[in-house]
């Protein structure tokens, strides 16, 4: 188990996460100088503390007192549990009630341990290497549902659930959501020619030439079916797209794959379609994934290789040309 962990965290590239909450800074030093070596160490003096410390930091594990002055450790794992971003954050709490009673409850909040104090400092740590390592275990069974199993980006299941929630959380903040579909010209007429083979390998040096343009942390590149590509760019306006798909355009061109089979040049290209709405009441993501569809038809129609926009009367029903002073514009530069 701990040869699993070590793989995991040199795969993720970092220590994992750990919250302490408890309102006793004593049991805090305590709990820090048995688990550092361990973890990176986050700690929260009170319930409320703990809930944004949650929110901001995403810990892997989370040891929680019951006993707290503000929110008892009861109410804040119920907390923990009713938000989607904190469910499946395993908590172990940690407390001098040791009735029976009192475990059963923690367990039917969602807990996954119980431990007493005074605590065994043997058997804590054991504990949370081994919750840790179940956590990240889960991890990597969810991630591998939701990855393109040849290029390694986003599949399209996952695709769907980050457009959903990027197209709330932008009708949320009053910002424009931005997609970019990306379809390689002639990739039949490739993988005729140079075999199957090549087209994989040419579709892994397109995801990499993508994903490398997509600077932003949450911006997100996802495989969305055969040779087609989706590119999501929350807070960014229709000017800050055009500008992602010029640059994405011209770096599958400079790649240089040769495609002597192509009607449009003698190396691989791509066709980008671009839209961008601010999401407004009554409007739905169809209307955004239609909108970058018919654009990736028009850069098609036109000629290959180049980019389109959305029908100027999808962009007028959406409200694009009018948008809030807090929208912010992707400049490209990022």
């Amino acid at each position: 188990m701990e040869a699993l962990l070590q793989t995991w965290l040199l795969h993720v590239n970092r220590r994992p996460k750990l919250l302490i909450a408890d309102d006793e800074p004593l049991n805090i030093r305590v709990l820090y100088e048995l688990l550092h070596d361990v973890c990176d160490i986050f700690m929260a003096t009170s319930g409320e503390q703990a809930l944004q410390v949650c929110r901001t930091e995403a810990p892997d594990l989370i040891l929680l007192d019951v006993v707290m002055d503000d929110l008892d450790g009861h109410e804040v794992c119920r907390r923990l549990k009713a938000d989607p971003l904190t469910r499946d954050v395993p908590v172990i709490f940690i407390t001098s009630q040791d009735r029976a009673d009192d475990e059963v409850k923690a367990l039917e909040l969602g807990a996954v341990d119980f431990i007493s104090k005074p605590i065994n400092p043997v058997v804590t740590k054991a504990r949370v290497r081994t919750h840790l390592t179940i956590k990240f275990q889960g991890d990597l069974l969810r991630a591998s549902a939701l990855l393109d199993g040849l290029t390694g980006v986003s599949n399209r299941r996952k695709f769907d659930e980050d457009l959903h929630a990027d197209w709330r959380q932008c009708a949320r903040e009053e910002t424009s959501l931005a997609l970019l579909m990306v379809d390689v010209d002639c990739f039949k007429r490739f993988n005729d020619h140079y075999g199957h083979l090549a087209g994989d390998a040419c579709l892994k040096a397109i995801a990499k030439a993508l994903a490398d343009a997509l600077r932003r942390p949450y911006d997100k590149l996802a495989r969305y079916g055969g040779e087609e590509f989706a590119c999501l760019l929350p807070k960014t306006d229709l000017a800050g797209a055009q500008c992602i798909a010029q640059r994405i355009v011209d770096g599958v061109r400079a790649l240089d794959v040769g495609h002597v089979s192509s009607e449009v040049e003698t190396r691989v290209t791509i066709s980008v379609g671009v839209a961008s709405v601010r999401p407004a009441r009554g409007s739905t993501p169809d209307m955004l994934l239609k909108a970058a569809d018919d654009a990736l038809y028009e850069a098609k129609r036109a000629g290959r290789a180049r980019f389109a926009v959305a029908p100027q009367a999808m962009r007028a029903a959406t409200n694009e040309d009018h948008m809030p002073r807090g929208s912010r514009t992707y400049t490209g530069n990022g």
